[in-house]
Protein backbone atom coordinates (compact mmCIF):
# COMPACT_ATOMS: atom_id res chain seq x y z
CA UNK A 1 0.00 0.00 0.00
CA UNK A 2 2.66 2.51 0.68
CA UNK A 3 4.59 1.84 -2.56
CA UNK A 4 0.70 2.59 -3.70
CA UNK A 5 0.26 6.04 -2.08
CA UNK A 6 3.99 7.19 -3.18
CA UNK A 7 3.69 5.99 -6.89
CA UNK A 8 0.10 8.11 -6.86
CA UNK A 9 1.83 11.02 -5.26
CA UNK A 10 4.70 11.67 -7.75
CA UNK A 11 2.04 11.00 -10.78
CA UNK A 12 -0.15 13.59 -9.32
CA UNK A 13 2.51 16.28 -9.07
CA UNK A 14 4.30 15.48 -12.52
CA UNK A 15 1.25 15.28 -14.57
CA UNK A 16 -0.41 18.99 -14.12
CA UNK A 17 1.96 20.39 -16.98
CA UNK A 18 1.59 17.97 -19.64
CA UNK A 19 -2.31 18.15 -19.37
CA UNK A 20 -1.59 21.73 -19.31
CA UNK A 21 0.16 21.63 -22.89
CA UNK A 22 -2.77 19.67 -24.47
CA UNK A 23 -5.25 21.45 -23.58
CA UNK A 24 -5.11 24.08 -26.39
CA UNK A 25 -8.29 26.21 -27.19
CA UNK A 26 -9.59 26.62 -30.55
CA UNK A 27 -7.83 29.62 -32.88
CA UNK A 28 -10.77 31.90 -32.32
CA UNK A 29 -11.69 31.32 -28.87
CA UNK A 30 -14.93 32.43 -27.62
CA UNK A 31 -15.52 33.38 -23.58
CA UNK A 32 -15.59 30.05 -22.66
CA UNK A 33 -12.43 28.44 -24.55
CA UNK A 34 -10.59 31.99 -23.19
CA UNK A 35 -11.12 31.06 -19.26
CA UNK A 36 -10.72 27.79 -20.13
CA UNK A 37 -7.41 28.36 -21.51
CA UNK A 38 -6.56 31.09 -18.47
CA UNK A 39 -7.39 28.61 -16.27
CA UNK A 40 -5.14 25.92 -17.21
CA UNK A 41 -2.32 28.38 -17.65
CA UNK A 42 -2.36 29.81 -13.96
CA UNK A 43 -2.58 26.02 -13.03
CA UNK A 44 0.50 25.19 -15.17
CA UNK A 45 2.33 27.91 -13.51
CA UNK A 46 1.62 26.58 -10.23
CA UNK A 47 -1.47 28.72 -8.83
CA UNK A 48 -3.43 25.87 -8.17
CA UNK A 49 -5.93 28.10 -6.05
CA UNK A 50 -6.01 31.24 -8.61
CA UNK A 51 -6.98 27.94 -11.16
CA UNK A 52 -9.19 26.51 -8.94
CA UNK A 53 -11.57 29.53 -8.42
CA UNK A 54 -11.54 30.40 -12.00
CA UNK A 55 -12.69 26.87 -13.38
CA UNK A 56 -15.46 27.39 -10.28
CA UNK A 57 -16.57 30.79 -11.97
CA UNK A 58 -16.98 29.32 -15.35
CA UNK A 59 -18.80 26.04 -14.16
CA UNK A 60 -21.31 28.48 -12.71
CA UNK A 61 -21.42 30.49 -15.50
CA UNK A 62 -21.51 27.54 -17.95
CA UNK A 63 -23.66 24.92 -16.23
CA UNK A 64 -24.32 22.71 -19.13
CA UNK A 65 -20.32 21.81 -19.56
CA UNK A 66 -18.99 19.25 -17.13
CA UNK A 67 -15.41 20.06 -17.57
CA UNK A 68 -14.81 23.07 -15.26
CA UNK A 69 -15.74 20.89 -12.29
CA UNK A 70 -14.04 18.14 -13.48
CA UNK A 71 -10.90 20.45 -13.54
CA UNK A 72 -11.96 22.03 -9.93
CA UNK A 73 -12.25 18.38 -9.11
CA UNK A 74 -9.02 17.79 -10.38
CA UNK A 75 -6.92 21.00 -9.27
CA UNK A 76 -7.88 20.62 -6.03
CA UNK A 77 -6.52 16.43 -5.97
CA UNK A 78 -3.86 16.60 -7.07
CA UNK A 79 -2.54 19.06 -4.19
CA UNK A 80 -4.17 17.53 -2.07
CA UNK A 81 -1.70 14.57 -3.29
CA UNK A 82 1.19 17.42 -2.30
CA UNK A 83 0.61 17.95 1.55
CA UNK A 84 -0.06 16.03 4.50
CA UNK A 85 -1.56 19.22 6.33
CA UNK A 86 -4.95 17.51 7.82
CA UNK A 87 -6.97 20.80 7.44
CA UNK A 88 -5.85 21.74 4.49
CA UNK A 89 -6.47 17.93 3.41
CA UNK A 90 -9.55 18.23 4.44
CA UNK A 91 -10.74 21.27 2.64
CA UNK A 92 -9.46 20.37 -0.40
CA UNK A 93 -10.69 16.62 -0.93
CA UNK A 94 -13.97 18.73 0.74
CA UNK A 95 -14.30 21.29 -2.59
CA UNK A 96 -13.32 18.81 -4.74
CA UNK A 97 -16.32 16.32 -3.84
CA UNK A 98 -18.40 18.90 -4.06
CA UNK A 99 -17.75 20.27 -7.90
CA UNK A 100 -17.17 16.36 -8.67
CA UNK A 101 -20.74 15.09 -7.06
CA UNK A 102 -22.61 18.31 -9.20
CA UNK A 103 -21.83 16.36 -12.50
CA UNK A 104 -22.30 12.89 -11.30
CA UNK A 105 -25.93 14.18 -10.21
CA UNK A 106 -25.87 15.09 -14.38
CA UNK A 107 -24.22 12.25 -15.84
CA UNK A 108 -23.85 9.07 -14.53
CA UNK A 109 -22.30 7.59 -18.33
CA UNK A 110 -19.29 9.57 -17.94
CA UNK A 111 -16.02 7.09 -17.22
CA UNK A 112 -13.72 10.11 -16.48
CA UNK A 113 -15.95 11.13 -13.78
CA UNK A 114 -15.42 7.58 -12.22
CA UNK A 115 -12.19 8.03 -12.42
CA UNK A 116 -11.83 11.18 -10.83
CA UNK A 117 -14.16 10.11 -7.90
CA UNK A 118 -11.44 7.52 -7.54
CA UNK A 119 -8.18 9.39 -7.45
CA UNK A 120 -10.29 11.60 -4.62
CA UNK A 121 -10.84 8.55 -2.64
CA UNK A 122 -7.33 7.71 -3.65
CA UNK A 123 -6.02 10.61 -2.05
CA UNK A 124 -7.50 9.85 1.05
CA UNK A 125 -5.62 6.73 1.51
CA UNK A 126 -2.69 8.36 0.45
CA UNK A 127 -3.30 10.92 3.52
CA UNK A 128 -4.19 8.55 6.18
CA UNK A 129 -4.20 4.51 5.13
CA UNK A 130 -4.85 3.12 8.38
CA UNK A 131 -8.21 5.10 8.30
CA UNK A 132 -9.10 4.91 4.62
CA UNK A 133 -7.49 2.09 3.42
CA UNK A 134 -9.78 -0.98 4.41
CA UNK A 135 -12.98 2.10 4.05
CA UNK A 136 -12.31 3.60 0.49
CA UNK A 137 -9.96 0.58 -1.57
CA UNK A 138 -13.25 -1.28 -2.61
CA UNK A 139 -14.95 1.70 -3.40
CA UNK A 140 -11.61 2.63 -5.67
CA UNK A 141 -11.65 -1.22 -7.44
CA UNK A 142 -15.86 -0.65 -7.64
CA UNK A 143 -15.30 2.90 -9.40
CA UNK A 144 -13.06 2.02 -12.17
CA UNK A 145 -14.98 -1.19 -12.58
CA UNK A 146 -17.51 0.96 -13.56
CA UNK A 147 -15.60 3.53 -15.25
CA UNK A 148 -14.37 0.31 -17.54
CA UNK A 149 -17.79 -1.03 -18.45
CA UNK A 150 -18.95 2.80 -19.86
CA UNK A 151 -15.82 2.79 -21.73
CA UNK A 152 -13.06 -0.50 -21.94
CA UNK A 153 -11.18 2.02 -24.06
CA UNK A 154 -10.39 4.65 -22.15
CA UNK A 155 -6.64 4.53 -21.52
CA UNK A 156 -6.74 6.31 -17.85
CA UNK A 157 -9.68 4.05 -17.14
CA UNK A 158 -7.73 1.06 -17.91
CA UNK A 159 -4.46 2.68 -16.58
CA UNK A 160 -5.50 3.76 -13.28
CA UNK A 161 -7.45 0.43 -12.15
CA UNK A 162 -4.11 -1.19 -13.45
CA UNK A 163 -1.59 0.71 -11.18
CA UNK A 164 -4.18 0.56 -8.00
CA UNK A 165 -4.52 -3.42 -8.55
CA UNK A 166 -0.36 -3.21 -8.58
CA UNK A 167 -0.46 -1.31 -5.12
CA UNK A 168 -2.72 -4.21 -4.11
CA UNK A 169 -1.10 -6.86 -5.37
CA UNK A 170 2.67 -5.38 -4.21
CA UNK A 171 1.01 -5.19 -0.76
CA UNK A 172 -0.39 -8.83 -0.33
CA UNK A 173 2.98 -10.24 -2.39
CA UNK A 174 0.47 -11.91 -5.36
CA UNK A 175 1.35 -11.37 -8.97
CA UNK A 176 1.66 -8.06 -10.87
CA UNK A 177 2.12 -9.76 -14.39
CA UNK A 178 -1.84 -9.46 -15.31
CA UNK A 179 -1.66 -5.59 -14.38
CA UNK A 180 1.79 -4.60 -16.27
CA UNK A 181 0.02 -6.43 -19.28
CA UNK A 182 -3.22 -3.77 -18.61
CA UNK A 183 -0.58 -1.13 -18.74
CA UNK A 184 0.95 -1.70 -21.66
CA UNK A 185 -2.82 -2.04 -23.09
CA UNK A 186 -3.15 1.41 -21.67
CA UNK A 187 -0.10 2.74 -23.18
CA UNK A 188 -1.19 1.20 -27.11
CA UNK A 189 -4.68 3.51 -26.06
CA UNK A 190 -2.80 6.35 -25.12
CA UNK A 191 -1.74 6.35 -28.96
CA UNK A 192 -4.88 6.22 -30.47
CA UNK A 193 -7.24 7.93 -27.73
CA UNK A 194 -8.93 11.42 -29.38
CA UNK A 195 -10.24 13.53 -26.99
CA UNK A 196 -13.86 14.91 -27.48
CA UNK A 197 -12.73 18.93 -27.21
CA UNK A 198 -9.74 20.68 -26.75
CA UNK A 199 -10.19 20.64 -23.02
CA UNK A 200 -10.90 17.20 -22.60
CA UNK A 201 -8.49 15.22 -20.30
CA UNK A 202 -5.71 13.65 -21.79
CA UNK A 203 -3.39 13.22 -19.28
CA UNK A 204 -1.71 9.57 -17.89
CA UNK A 205 0.92 8.54 -20.51
CA UNK A 206 3.93 9.65 -19.41
CA UNK A 207 2.79 7.97 -15.69
CA UNK A 208 1.95 4.53 -17.54
CA UNK A 209 5.67 5.12 -19.67
CA UNK A 210 7.35 4.89 -15.23
CA UNK A 211 5.19 2.30 -14.44
CA UNK A 212 5.39 0.34 -17.29
CA UNK A 213 9.19 0.90 -16.74
CA UNK A 214 8.69 -0.50 -13.02
CA UNK A 215 7.26 -3.52 -14.40
CA UNK A 216 9.86 -4.86 -16.25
Amino acid sequence: MTKLITAFTVFMITFISAQGQQAIAPATPGQYEQGMGKAFGLWKEGKSTEASDLFERIAAAEPTKWLPNYYVALVNTTTAFGTKDKEKINLLLTKAQNALSLELAKDETNAELYVMQAMINTAWISFDPMTYGQKLSGAVMELYGQAEAIAPNNPRVVFGKAEFEIGAAQFWGTDTKPMCAQIEKAIGLFATFKPETAFSPTWGLDRALAAQAKCK
